[in-house]
């Protein structure tokens, strides 16, 4: 098993296996604290709507298929898009 910190992870860019698109980096993790288990990672989108609101890409944690040195690896088919 292999640990990482949060910081370490934000610094990874986030990438979809099936096209090779950059999706980003991390902005923020859902933890379930009942659970102690990290539910998905928050993702800025790269476009700002209208009146400053971030839209932002949610993506399961069970959605990531590796974790590199320097990249996250995510199979992005179903993940969730999201307005704030």
């Amino acid at each position: 098993m292999e640990l990482y910190s949060i910081g370490n992870l934000k610094l990874m860019e986030v990438i979809d296996i099936n096209t090779g698109s950059k999706i980003g980096y991390i902005r923020d993790l859902k933890i379930d604290c009942n659970d102690h288990k990290v539910i998905s990672m928050i993702i800025p989108a790269e476009k700002i709507s209208w009146f400053g609101k971030n839209d932002y890409i949610e993506i399961p944690w069970d959605k990531i298929v590796k974790i590199g040195v320097d990249v996250i690896l995510v199979n992005e088919n179903n993940i969730l898009r999201n307005e704030k």
